[in-house]
């Protein structure tokens, strides 16, 4: 009877996770020579180094704005990429919720391979597992949100993607480019995914604006309310005014 008890207090004692939930960014860093945009200071705008780079190390970048900026997600680690595109990879935790992000900073020359396999991966292609602790993460096509971040190459190239005619799964996907609704509508069908948020003009694809859809994502809102809480978050760092935020930003097809 004791061997059953102590059994029986090993099973009850062992920790049980359940499916984390999971959001993987891809980031094309800000590239003044690699990439069609109005030009930024150099030291923000070299798409080989990502410490500086406007889009992640500088102030309102994705590092940056998620490790230093809110309380809300934790850096767990660096992790080493095997992809010579991916200049640095983190792993982030939500602080309350049981939820991962995985950012990676893709080289700003290689912005082409950075929107194809966000555009897989919105599809379930290219799934990427990482062991965190005793747990098995799924990033990539296995995400249950998808973000990209960066300058809308499509503007400046097309992708020829083999998309799955069938998903098991349909992926929420955030679009932080200008004109992203425009430009990356086509490809969106084609993956099967859901946009929950994506521009109708230029825009700066700053962090905050990120942080504030994922809070509304992580909440399980509604794609208007996420809309209305990226709109907020814009006109508050812009200072563009809040109508023009909220002509900026939109849900659906």
């Amino acid at each position: 009877m004791r061997i059953i008890g102590i059994l029986i207090f090993i099973l009850i004692s062992k920790p049980s996770f359940g499916q984390a939930k999971t959001i993987h960014v891809f980031v094309a860093l800000c590239d003044n020579i690699n990439q069609g945009i109005v030009p930024v200071p150099k030291s923000i705008g070299n798409g080989q180094d990502p410490k500086n780079n406007l889009y992640w190390g500088a102030g309102y970048g994705v590092k940056t704005f998620f490790k230093v900026k809110t309380r809300d997600w934790t850096l767990l680690r660096s992790i080493p990429s095997k992809d010579s595109n991916i200049l640095e990879r983190l792993l982030f935790k939500h602080a309350t919720k049981d939820i991962y992000l995985l950012a990676d900073a893709y080289d700003g020359a290689k912005i082409k391979t950075s929107i194809e396999d966000f555009l897989k991966s919105s599809n379930g292609q290219i799934p990427i597992q990482i062991k965190e602790k005793e747990r098995i993460l799924d990033f990539g096509g296995g995400s249950d949100l998808l973000a990209y971040v960066g300058h809308d190459g499509l503007m400046d190239f097309d992708v020829n993607i083999t998309y799955k005619e069938s998903v098991t799964k349909t992926r929420d996907v955030i679009i932080l480019a200008c004109y992203s609704k425009s430009y990356f509508s086509p490809e969106i069908k084609k993956a099967k995914a859901n946009p929950i948020l994506w521009t109708t003009h230029l825009m700066a694809p700053e962090a905050y604006t990120l942080k504030a859809a994922i809070d509304g994502w992580v909440r399980k809102e509604s794609g208007s309310q996420i809309d209305e809480r990226a709109a907020q978050s814009y006109h508050k760092y812009q200072k563009c005014g809040i109508r023009g935020a909220r002509n900026l930003f939109t849900t659906g097809f």
